[in-house]
């Protein structure tokens, strides 16, 4: 027998809790499904009328939300009440990088889990499935066990089941991921608390692809899985110098060595480093926990990705730098997109980021346009001071960014950039006119043929 669920909460209203949240009230119209966050802006923007204007980006999210929003989707601040009536709590919080004390550069930061662990705690009542959603370091329920089970009252009442259930999703495709997922992971000790959440999945998903296994290979799990994927883009990053300096074509490389089975064409397109919020720090927790338990040569491995991605940012900077004959002090230059990728608004560990920051160091004067990214995000991201005036402004139009640019950075494969109309921009550009596609998603002979200078990354001849 399984517990039944009527009542779920999720503690985080961002890019894991809301898509993830959304999906399951819109295929299980039985469970009242109460999205909390202690954000008030972000709140108010999930219950905005205006679906254009939700928190989060995400093809498909906006339709489900207007479904559903009111019925058996609720998005609050209420963050105690909504604990107190749950049969199912998901932790769905930031876990970034710890930015100081042991540990700062690498372990998570988990004073959020914590923070909810402590309010699960003191607020709930009766029997409560306690679900990690977010990407934990190994270990993580541990502690969280200890918080719910350590601080009650034993003649309380309250009973805790804590389970992982990492997300895999890929943000741009998220809902389509939640829908049609590789697999599900549900891993724990208690088998009534692990069959109620696989019931939930049951609604839309084979069982086939519900996977189940002790806590710890669950949350293991998700970091490795980053950790593999990040290791493909830094691997195809490194190789793309290669072809430049040898006559190679990275994107005929990766389509050569995509078709063999054993390596599979996913995750081998070229660009200036990964972003988002998990393969960084993922990664870097990784290295932590290896340090931790002394396997330093593992460790080293897994910095070495880290360091490849911010080598290629600083490649791609460099490039611009020597294509403009070795200065761009008071060069206007036009950043085509800030999101870390196409299809969503998230700009976290965004490539573009660091990229914009050495250019306004070098003393270039940067016009920035992202369809979904609006200018409070990219400054926020950008650290902006009162000295960025002169060197940089964000424009609501594609074509204003090029306008007398000495080059155009392509940072984000949205789709419009993929249509530039080339004879506009190079009569709208100063000369040498350059385009540097990051993302290798133009048509390079178009370019060529309007007037422009183009480098596209790994194809340089």
């Amino acid at each position: 027998m399984s517990i039944d669920i009527k009542q779920i909460c999720c503690i985080g209203a961002g890019y894991v809790g809301g898509p993830t949240m959304a999906v399951i009230a819109d295929n299980c119209h039985h469970i009242q499904v109460n999205v909390v966050d202690i954000n008030k802006t972000r709140i108010t923007n999930w219950n905005n009328d205006d679906f254009s204007k939700l928190p989060v980006y995400e093809p498909g999210l906006a339709e489900i939300v207007k479904r559903r929003r009111g019925i058996n989707l609720h998005f609050s601040c209420d963050v105690n009440h909504n604990i107190s009536i749950a049969d199912m709590i998901f932790i769905s919080v930031n876990t970034p990088t710890k930015l100081k004390g042991i540990g700062a550069g690498q372990a998570s930061d988990l004073k959020w889990i914590e923070e909810s662990a402590r309010q699960i705690s003191k607020y709930s009542k009766g029997e409560t499935i306690v679900v990690e959603k977010s990407t934990l370091p190994v270990k993580t329920a541990e502690t969280i066990k200890l918080i719910l089970n350590g601080s009650k009252d034993k003649s309380d009442g309250k009973k805790f089941h804590v389970i992982s259930n990492p997300e895999f999703l890929a943000e741009g495709s998220a809902i389509d991921d939640l829908s049609h997922p590789d697999r599900v992971l549900i891993g724990g000790e208690n088998d009534q608390a692990i069959k109620a959440l696989e019931n939930i999945y049951l609604n839309w998903i084979n069982k086939e692809k519900i996977l189940t296994t002790n806590l710890w290979s669950s949350e293991l799990s998700k970091l490795t899985a980053n950790a593999f994927l990040a290791q493909r883009i830094s691997s195809i990053n490194s190789i793309s110098a290669l072809c430049e300096v040898t006559g190679a074509n990275i994107n005929e490389v990766a389509i050569a060595i995509g078709m063999d089975h054993r390596i599979g064409s996913k995750f081998l397109k070229v660009g200036p480093g990964f972003g988002g919020s998990c393969f960084k720090k993922d990664i870097l927790n990784l290295v932590y926990l290896c340090r931790y338990y002394n396997l330093n040569e593992v460790a080293d491995y897994w910095q070495k990705v880290i360091d490849i991605n911010f080598w290629q940012q600083k490649r791609i900077t460099h490039k611009l730098v020597k294509k403009l004959f070795g200065t761009i002090s008071g060069k206007k230059i036009g950043i085509l997109g800030f999101a870390f990728k196409a299809n969503t608004n998230d700009t976290r560990e965004s490539p573009a980021i660091q990229i914009c920051k050495d250019l306004i160091i070098e003393g270039a004067e940067l016009r920035i346009y992202d369809p979904k990214v609006n200018n409070l995000q990219i400054e926020k991201e950008l650290d902006f001071k009162e000295s960025f005036t002169n060197h940089l402004s964000t424009t609501a139009n594609l074509y204003e960014a090029c306008l007398d640019a000495d080059a155009i950075l392509i940072m984000t494969e949205w789709e419009e950039f993929k249509r530039l109309d080339f004879t506009k921009i190079s009569t709208m550009m100063r000369k040498p006119s350059w385009v540097l596609d990051t993302r290798n998603i133009i048509d390079r002979k178009k370019a060529k043929d309007a007037g422009l200078n183009v480098w596209n990354v790994g194809v340089d001849y």
